[in-house]
Parts: C-alpha cells; sequence; structure tokens
C-alpha cells in the first residue's frame, strides 16, 4: 500500500528535476505529510503532457464511472493500484494503457506491526533525492456540472527486503522508478508489456527508512512540519541490515 507520501517540494525543485515547466502553481500547497484519504490534489507528470507539470488529485474516477454518487464511492477504493492486475482490472486497464503518470515525492510513510502496536517509519532515497511514484490517472466529467476531474492512483508492487520487514502485514510498496525509465513509463510509444516490466520493486540498497514519531498518527496536530519525518527511536523496531 501507499496511502501517505511527503511532497515538500517547491516549484523550481520540480521544474529542474524533470526538466519541465509548472504553470499552475498557485494551487498548489507543498506539504510534508499528505494521505489519500483527505483526496489531495498532487503535483505530477502524465503522458501526454511530458513538458509540464500537471495537478492530479489522488483517487481515480475511471472515465466511464456515471454518476457522482458512483464517484465519490470508486475514489477511495482506488488510491493504489496492484501490478499485478493494473493491466486487466477495469478501473486501471484503460489508463494503463495509455494514461501513466509520474508522482514526484521526497518520502512515503509506513506502519510496522510489532505486537498489538503499529510503528510508523518514514522511507526516503539514499542520497534524499526526489523520486518518482508510478502511477495512472484519468479525466471523469462531473455529470451534473461539467467540472473535469483529473484524478491519479499510485502503483504498487511486492516489497522488496527492507520494505518487507517495514510493512510486514502486507508486504507491499510503491513501484519507485529509476531515472532510465522515467520517461518511458509517461511515453505513449511504450507499449503495454514493456511498461508492465518496469513494475518491480526497487532495490533496498537505493532507500533508507527510519521509524518517526506518533507526530504522523495525530490528527489533530498540524503535521505539515519537517518534525513529522524526523528521526524518532523507538525499542524493538530496528532494521535486520
Amino acid at each position: 500500500m501507499c496511502f501517505t507520501v511527503n511532497v515538500n517540494l517547491v516549484k523550481d525543485e520540480l521544474e529542474n528535476r524533470y526538466g519541465v515547466s509548472f504553470p499552475d502553481r498557485d494551487r498548489y500547497q507543498p506539504s510534508y505529510y499528505y494521505h489519500a484519504f483527505g483526496l489531495p490534489e498532487l503535483p505530477a507528470i502524465c503522458s501526454g503532457y511530458p513538458g509540464m507539470v500537471q495537478l492530479l488529485r489522488w483517487g481515480l474516477i475511471p472515465s466511464w464511472t456515471r454518476n457522482s454518487e458512483d464517484a465519490n464511492e470508486i475514489r477511495y477504493k482506488t488510491f493504489n493500484a496492484r501490478a499485478e492486475s493494473v493491466n486487466s482490472k477495469p478501473s486501471f486497464s484503460k489508463s494503463f494503457k495509455s494514461k501513466r503518470c509520474i508522482i514526484p515525492v521526497k518520502g512515503f510513510f509506513e506502519w510496522q506491526h510489532i505486537g498489538n502496536e503499529k510503528i510508523p517509519w518514514y522511507i526516503y532515497h539514499g542520497n534524499e533525492e526526489i523520486f518518482s511514484l508510478a502511477g495512472v490517472y484519468d479525466q471523469w466529467v462531473e455529470t451534473s456540472t461539467g467540472e473535469l476531474l483529473n484524478t491519479f492512483s499510485v502503483v504498487t508492487t511486492d516489497a522488496n527486503d527492507l520494505m518487507a520487514v517495514i510493512h510486514n502485514s502486507k508486504k507491499r510498496m510503491p513501484v519507485i522508478l529509476d531515472r532510465l525509465n522515467e520517461k518511458k513509463w509517461i511515453s505513449q510509444d511504450t507499449t503495454a508489456d514493456e511498461a508492465l516490466k518496469m513494475l518491480r520493486p526497487c532495490p533496498s540498497e537505493i532507500l533508507k527508512a527510519h521509524t518517526v514519531s506518533n507526530l504522523v498518527n495525530s490528527k489533530t496536530a498540524n503535521r505539515n512540519s519537517p518534525e513529522v519525518i524526523q528521526p524518532f527511536d523507538r525499542a524493538g523496531s530496528s532494521l535486520p541490515f
């Protein structure tokens, strides 16, 4: 699973990292903490628009969705798309073939189960670089108002060795694209079979992780704070490598 990310990235960082423009930046608010259930609007780089940052809302609404009631139900079930079924599941299959996207992040959060306790971890690139999550997106027109909604899902895969220890309940992780595959993932010349081959766990060695405080679990505190990603020692929650 991947429901919680750090996208504390400003316009210049995104433009410089990906060689793109960010024309709609005034709508975007960087944050150390975004949770999918809040339906946040996040920056993305999409097939069909590879030269600019788009803003997409988390929770994919397929273009064939009939009405607002159905849209509000399905979007809470599409925060993630499994690599094993993204090419065949009706919610995602059309998007996978022609509407793939990159979601830039600085890191993401996951919870480790130890006894009855859920320990929060922060996972990030070993060089503290921006990295790219593989996503799929779609466009849906709200039937009563004509409003166009652009929404996305993060693609997940089996956990690598590091994430299998941290996310030890489901043993899943987001697909992290290496730089060689970023442009290929969103290229409309890339076939579905070629894209499927990119949906593999990244090497554990490129990631770092540490436990964080319970601030990340608080529904009342301001989680858009550097404190939310700071290391916080917890007994019994070290990594074995």
